[in-house]
């Protein structure tokens, strides 16, 4: 592997040296304009294209190792060097190979899975995850962070969900942004992916997918959008799928028309690894950097297998016989060095640090506020030190380390704190905890030469294992089952979908004689999906937390004991079946040569709203230690003018007997649409923190464009005059108030 730091400092040297002879490296000659960081990027951008050859342009198109594309070393621009995200950055891989180079300086900070960002509810907590891994980056010298994702949470089995922020389209929007805001504060490009429709792992690669316009702009699009006009974003990465008969990562449609032309975007598209199939559709189609073609790496030859890429030797081949466009060749260029300056030669970028106590701090911070507390009869939750003088902790995931697999997004940590790790940290002293294993799920622990090196192997019996975890159950004060999801193949995992809805392992059967063995129970469910839980009127305390890092343990432990007064909001729903779920109540998943999104726009809450289905935990709903009201709902004006705004004000109080903080939320339903549209849609929410007996007032601002629908027949975003409902609540169905208005 190259030294990048001794490159890039080379390459300033040179380009110092030109500045003061006031000379240029290219054909022109002249002044090197591009060299000088005090002028605007596009004249150094339109100056270093004027001094690149037809062969130095093509070049910086395409890959030359497994994560790095070639700068120009004639001018001294430098190489493009990207890396996996969205929760941590991957190890150093070999150049040529996915398995990691063995390097022993390259452990990260595992961050929580963006399920669990998103579950914060609060953008102040995506600032300081964008901020702490965008620090990681730029320390290990990375130019892209091929993250975050913001693909819909469109059903529970999507193996890549724990990768997104669910399945509402404003909540994801306004999560997005600060963290791609502070990514790139660091000179670090963030890579927005998937764009777009990459809803399920099942044929990912060839699937083509059938929407209609109005889910494709009110659901699928809005966090790509705001990702862009929004947050700056400076890189997109395209998607493995379909739409429209072509594949995303050279779509017209997607990345020219509404990309490009309708969003403006100035910054590059980056094809997913392997995802370009077809040269003239990648030189014409909006596709700028081709990444991971024939991903086996040398199978083309030792010498020249990045040559044969679309965007290498056969795109030039085309340039040469006037077969493809100089100006669009032109225009990719353009926009591959406007990156480079950015990122790569952007001398005036912060130093970065990796692995440091700042940034765990945060990683147990997020994960704290975004555990969410499903259930919680009897105030079983938080366990009383004091009283409890015996916790059992039962269950595989409790001990199993979640860093490592998955897929991409798999990371190489110093250390991982596991639940149990937690638990017993904050209980030393205090009360004795006791561990039984409960199941076995997975006992492997390697991916991608990153090994866990846990022995999880295990000879007793799945009777065996139930009666040892129940005898001790039945002698504690206190239980806590720690079960769900893995990284594993068809689990929660990059590459495949889930086989079944339900807990795997038998875990279900584990839960229903640890219910039946000790009231005091709590199941803790480590997931980035929803579940099956046939036991939820068995069991007094359910906790959702998520794939949460290398602070996993230290977080639960937090909220379990009460240090911390959880606070997270779901942001997706549960259904009590998966047939409540309207991509399989309408059957069209996971498809084969094509998959139909028959639900349209009625998804997730909206689908549940609509059939008048009750879930199993709503979108939204998340418990707190204290209690909140929320009252007085009213609006200061029920007409709203077409360019005017109206204020709808609620007041909190916290009821309760400790400080905590409330989501509240705002919804919106159209009475009166010529078109189908939901009971009622996300379009604003406020978190607070209050002391006990402390009220606040939240206000939300109402505008036009809020009230709007894509109108598939005109093409055109349509707020319709009529009636309209703002409802007020903490959850999608726990209402507290309701205003009537109208828009005029």
């Amino acid at each position: 592997m190259k030294n990048r730091t001794w490159i890039k400092g080379l390459a300033a040297l040179c380009a110092s040296a030109a500045v003061a002879c006031g000379g240029g490296a290219g054909p022109q000659g002249g002044v090197a304009v591009y060299l000088d960081e005090s002028q605007p990027i596009e004249k150094r951008v339109e100056d270093a294209l004027s001094r690149m050859t037809l062969e130095e342009k093509v070049a910086i198109l395409h890959a030359q190792s497994k994560f790095s594309s070639a700068g120009v070393p004639r001018l001294g621009i430098p190489e493009v060097w990207c890396t996996d995200g969205p929760h941590g950055i991957r190890p150093e891989v070999l150049w040529d190979e996915w398995n990691q180079a063995g390097w022993t300086n390259d452990s990260c900070t595992a961050f929580p899975a963006l399920t669990c960002l998103a579950a914060t509810w609060n953008p102040e907590m995506s600032a300081l995850y964008g901020k702490s891994i965008g620090e990681e980056a730029r320390y290990r010298e990375k130019d892209i962070l091929l993250g975050p994702g913001v693909n819909i949470y469109r059903t529970p089995l999507n193996g890549r969900n724990f990768e997104y922020m669910g399945e509402d389209p404003y909540l994801s929007s306004r999560m997005v942004v600060p963290y791609i805001e502070e990514v790139q504060k660091n000179g670090v490009a963030v890579c927005v992916k998937h764009f777009a429709l990459n809803n399920q792992e099942a044929h990912r690669h060839g699937v083509n997918v059938v929407v209609d316009d109005r889910a494709l702009y009110e659901i699928y699009l809005p966090a790509f959008k705001a990702a862009v006009e929004e947050g700056g974003a400076w890189a997109v990465m395209g998607a493995y799928n379909k739409y429209k008969g072509e594949h995303c990562c050279h779509n017209r449609y997607l990345l020219n028309d509404i990309l490009k032309r309708d969003w403006a975007f100035d910054g590059v598209v980056v094809s997913d690894w392997g995802g370009t199939h077809d040269t003239k559709q990648a030189a014409e189609n909006g596709l700028d950097m081709e990444f991971g073609s024939w991903t086996d790496g040398l199978s083309w030859g030792a010498s020249n297998a990045y040559d044969n890429y679309h965007l290498a030797a056969p795109y030039l081949d085309m340039l040469r016989k006037g077969e493809a466009s100089m100006a669009t060749l032109d225009d990719k260029a353009r926009r591959v060095l406007r990156l480079i300056f950015r990122t790569a030669m952007n001398t005036r970028k912060p130093f970065g640090s990796l692995n440091s106590p700042e940034h765990l701090t945060a990683a147990r911070r997020i994960a704290g506020e975004g555990i969410v507390l499903l259930k919680n009869e009897g105030g079983v939750l938080p366990i009383d030190l004091g009283r409890a003088k015996t916790i059992a902790v039962v269950g595989e995931n409790a001990v199993k380390m979640m860093t490592v697999g998955g897929g991409s997004s798999s990371l190489k940590v110093r250390h991982e704190y596991t639940p149990l790790e937690g638990i017993r940290a904050a209980a030393a002293g205090k009360a004795e905890v006791i561990y039984e294993r409960g199941y076995v799920g997975d006992v492997t622990g390697d991916y991608n030469g990153v090994k866990t090196g846990q022995d999880l192997s295990e000879s007793r019996s799945e009777a065996q294992l139930i009666a040892d975890a129940v005898a001790a159950a039945r002698k504690a004060d206190a239980v806590i089952f720690v079960g769900g999801l893995n990284k594993s193949n068809h689990q929660d995992c990059e590459g495949d979908d889930r086989l079944q809805y339900g807990l795997p392992y038998a875990q279900d059967k584990v839960i229903g004689a640890l219910a039946e063995a000790n009231p005091n129970l709590a199941v803790v469910i480590v997931s980035g999906n929803a579940v099956a839980m046939p036991w939820i009127g068995r069991v007094p305390a359910v906790l959702e937390a998520w794939f949460s890092g290398s602070e996993a343990g230290n977080a639960l432990a937090d909220v379990v004991f009460g240090a911390v007064n959880p606070s997270g909001k779901l942001p997706f729903t549960f259904p009590v079946r998966l047939e409540d779920n309207s991509a399989h109540a309408l059957g069209e998943y996971p498809g084969g040569d094509t998959v139909t999104y028959n639900e349209s726009i009625f998804v997730g809450y909206r689908w549940h709203d609509k059939e008048r289905l009750e879930p199993l935990f709503a979108f939204g709903h998340g418990l707190s230690y204290t209690t909140f009201a929320v009252g007085n709902v009213k609006a200061d004006r029920t007409t709203l003018a077409s360019k005017g705004s109206i204020r709808i004000s609620a007041d909190v109080t916290n009821t309760g007997d400790r400080a905590g903080a409330e989501v509240v939320q705002l919804y919106i339903g159209d009475e009166q649409s010529s078109l189908p549209r939901p009971v009622k849609e996300l379009k604003g929410f406020r978190k607070i923190a209050l002391d006990p007996g402390q009220t606040q007032t939240v206000t939300f601002e109402i505008t036009p464009d809020m009230l709007r629908y894509y109108d598939d027949a005109k093409g055109a975003w349509v707020a319709e005059p009529g009636a309209f409902t703002a409802y007020v609540g903490v959850a999608s169905d726990d209402i507290r108030g309701t205003v009537g208005f109208e828009l005029k």
